[in-house]
């Protein structure tokens, strides 16, 4: 009896094993244009899901489509979401230094009528592919992503919700309680509470936004993180005003699990 107990579980172990070989994140890299301006995009999704699933656009950090956000959408793909991480700067815009990366971003924070735009070529990129449930789509983004997230919601685009990872809230054109009633999106803030680059009068006017349009927001602050708190990239320098944060990485990351879960039900 015992040898066949042993012969049944390496069997059920070995088609437990196949099954997990099946299961894999498929990614692949997307061309597609906004306009006249070629971009490329970073597709994820776990093929052991069969059929539709939520889709959810990912907006990259300072420095455009690289390793971070690729972690991101593989992240997403993990939990059972078709995840497209966006180009925002163009293919091969790939600021390497802080200094190019904060002349080309400041290009579309400068313009955010651009920047909505590239936000929005690549929602449609996602909302087109075959395994993307239309009715179940949001945007999360990273820093200058956050903020881009933040005003593709202000664009009024049909979507579940937005989240962004201390990103900044301003937004260039004062908003008004008719603009702000744009916003179909929930939206969820992460933020550093700590953060020198998102000042206290943005923090204010961002809510003051929420509340007179109406929106269905929330924010958490989160101590002791500054700037880029879920980027390990960023270093362990707070005095810096930007460093990573592991507890404000693994709250925050929880946080949108949990917003995921309440507007895709």
């Amino acid at each position: 009896m015992k040898s066949l107990f042993l012969i049944v579980m390496a069997l059920l172990a070995g088609s437990f094993s196949a099954l997990n070989a099946h299961a894999e994140v498929v990614s692949e890299w997307v061309e597609y244009k906004q306009g006249d301006t070629v971009l490329e995009g970073y597709l994820a999704y776990d093929n052991a899901i069969s059929g539709k699933r939520p889709g959810v656009l990912v907006v990259h950090e300072w420095k455009g489509v690289g390793p971070y956000v690729k972690r991101r959408a593989e992240q997403l793909a993990r939990l059972g979401y078709i995840a497209f991480a966006a180009d925002i700067y163009g293919k091969g815009v790939r600021p390497e230094t802080n200094d190019e990366a904060a002349k080309v971003a400041s290009l579309y924070k400068n313009d955010r009528k651009l920047m909505r735009a590239r936000a929005a070529a690549g929602l449609e990129v996602l909302k087109n592919h075959k395994l993307t449930d239309t009715r179940r789509m949001a945007a999360i983004g990273y820093c200058f992503g956050g903020t881009t997230v933040l005003e593709l919601a202000r664009s009024g685009a049909d979507i579940a919700g937005v989240v962004s990872f201390h990103g900044g809230l301003d937004t260039p054109t004062p908003p008004t309680p008719e603009t702000a009633r744009q916003i179909k999106a929930k939206v969820l803030a992460l933020h550093g509470g700590d953060d020198p680059f998102v000042t206290a009068e943005h923090v204010a006017a961002f809510q003051d936004e929420m509340r007179k349009g109406g929106v269905d927001w929330q924010m958490v602050s989160y101590g002791g993180a500054v700037h880029s708190f879920t980027v390990p990239e960023a270093g362990d320098d707070s005095s810096k005003g930007a460093a990573y944060n592991e507890k404000a990485d693994k709250r925050s990351w929880e946080a949108a699990k949990t917003f995921f879960a309440e507007i895709f039900r």
